[in-house]
């Protein structure tokens, strides 16, 4: 999908990737909590209806652990979403993912 924009915005102890598209209204969200520095929770990810279907959920994914191997960082897997698609690219993510 061409036309989406990944936004990234963080807390202190919170972090936010939002994935929009003018092809659909809504925001899909993908939540992620500070641990350390180096560690961080995927503990949220949301598609409204409106969005389903386009792999927003999968892009979000890809968009973090992109992130997460620049910055340096490990990824506990929380979120149903993002367990499964580490389950399925174990050897893959093996880099990024703490278990």
């Amino acid at each position: 999908m061409a036309d989406v924009e990944i936004t990234y915005t963080e807390t202190e102890s919170k972090g936010r990737y939002v994935a929009t598209t003018p092809e659909a209204e809504g925001e899909a969200e993908l939540t992620t909590s500070k641990v350390t520095p180096t560690l961080i929770i995927a503990d949220h990810t949301f598609v409204p209806d409106s969005m389903r279907g386009m792999g927003l959920a999968r892009i979000l994914v890809d968009r973090l652990i992109a992130d997460a191997r620049t910055r340096g960082e490990r990824i506990v897997p929380l979120c149903p979403f993002v367990r499964a698609h580490a389950l399925k690219h174990r050897e893959e993510l093996a880099d990024v993912i703490q278990w």
